[in-house]
C-alpha cells in the first residue's frame, strides 16, 4: 500500500511539473528595448541567440537566402505608436513580426501583419512592408546577437541589427510636426476645460505659427479659467505673431508684473525672456510723428 501511495504522489508531482509554467535560463534569453523618436515610441522585443563557435549566415547556421524570424524563440515584434517611414517607405502605426532573409551582399528586413508567424508559417502576403539593407562589417565581433537604435534626433534614428562581425542598418524617420500638432489637437479635445492644456496648446502652436486664431480662443479661456504670468505671456506671444505689438506689449508687461508679484517658483526662468519679448515688441511699434519746436519757414 505505501508503495502504491509513493507511486501515486509520484506521478501528481511529475505531472505538476509537466504542466507548470516554471522559468528556466534559456540559451536564447529574451530582451525588449524602447526608445522615443519626437513623439513616437518603437519598441522591440526578441531573443538573442548566441553564436557559441558558430558563424551565422551559413548553410549551417541561419542559411542565407531564407526567411529567419530575426532572433529565436517566439517571434521578434516591433511596435511604433505613429506612422513610420523605414527607408523612406511607410510603415504604418502598429506591432508586426520582424523577419529577414539574409543574403551575402544584401538583405531585405520584412514587417509582417502577422504577429505570431516564424519561418515555417511565412507568407508574403502578409507583409506590412520590404526593405532592403545593406549590411557592412562591424569593428568587433558581437556575441550575443543584438537589435539597437543609434543616431537619434527629433524625427530620425537608425535600427541596428549586429551579429558576429556583420551590422546592417534600417533608416527610420517620424513626422514630428505632424504628430505633436495631433497630440496638442487631440489633448484639447479630450481636456477642454483644463486651463493647463489650453495653455500648453496653444503654447506649441505658436511655436510653430500655426492656427493663431484657434489658439487665442484657447489662450483666452485658459487666462478666464485662471490668470498666470504664463498663460498672459503666451498670449502676447500670439499677439504679437499677429502683428498686433501694442496689445502684445501690455500683455507682455502684465504677464511680468503678474510674474513678480507671485510666488511662482518658475517665473525667473521666464524673466528674462519676458523682458526680451517687451523691447522686440516695443521696437516694431509704428513710429510717433516728432512735433516740431518753433515757427517753421513758410514756403513761397
Amino acid at each position: 500500500m505505501r508503495k502504491l501511495s509513493l507511486t501515486a504522489a509520484t506521478f501528481c508531482l511529475a505531472a505538476q511539473l509537466a504542466t507548470a509554467q516554471i522559468k528556466l535560463p534559456s540559451p536564447s534569453p529574451s530582451a525588449s528595448i524602447m526608445q522615443t523618436v519626437g513623439t513616437t515610441d518603437l519598441t522591440v522585443t526578441y531573443s538573442r541567440p548566441n553564436l557559441r563557435g558558430r558563424q551565422p549566415f551559413t548553410d549551417a547556421f541561419v542559411p542565407l537566402g531564407k526567411v529567419w524570424r530575426t532572433g529565436a524563440n517566439s517571434p521578434t515584434l516591433f511596435t511604433t505608436s505613429t506612422d513610420l517611414m523605414v527607408n523612406g517607405k511607410t510603415l504604418p502605426a502598429g506591432t508586426y513580426a520582424v523577419l529577414s532573409i539574409p543574403q551575402e551582399s544584401s538583405a531585405t528586413l520584412i514587417f509582417s501583419k502577422n504577429k505570431t508567424t516564424t519561418e515555417a508559417t511565412y507568407k508574403q502576403e502578409e507583409d506590412a512592408l520590404r526593405v532592403d539593407l545593406t549590411p557592412a562589417e562591424n569593428s568587433e565581433k558581437v556575441e550575443s546577437f543584438t537589435i539597437d537604435f543609434s543616431d537619434l534626433t527629433d524625427s530620425t534614428a537608425k535600427m541596428n541589427f549586429v551579429w558576429a562581425n556583420i551590422k546592417a542598418s534600417a533608416n527610420l524617420k517620424v513626422d514630428v510636426n505632424a504628430n505633436a500638432a495631433a497630440n496638442v489637437d487631440k489633448a484639447v479635445v479630450e481636456k477642454p476645460e483644463d486651463a493647463a492644456v489650453l495653455q500648453a496648446a496653444a503654447s506649441y502652436n505658436v511655436s510653430k505659427g500655426r492656427n493663431l486664431d484657434q489658439s487665442l480662443t484657447w489662450i483666452d479661456k485658459s487666462i478666464a479659467m485662471k490668470e498666470t504670468f504664463r498663460n498672459l505671456y503666451v498670449k502676447s506671444q500670439i499677439l504679437a505673431q499677429m502683428g498686433k505689438y501694442a496689445e502684445a506689449v501690455s500683455l507682455a508687461q502684465k504677464a511680468l508684473s503678474v510674474g513678480q508679484s507671485s510666488a511662482d517658483p518658475v517665473f525667473p526662468f521666464f524673466k528674462d525672456g519676458i523682458e526680451k519679448s517687451i523691447a522686440e515688441y516695443t521696437a516694431k511699434l509704428p513710429a510717433t510723428p516728432s512735433v516740431k519746436g518753433g515757427k517753421g519757414k513758410k514756403k513761397a
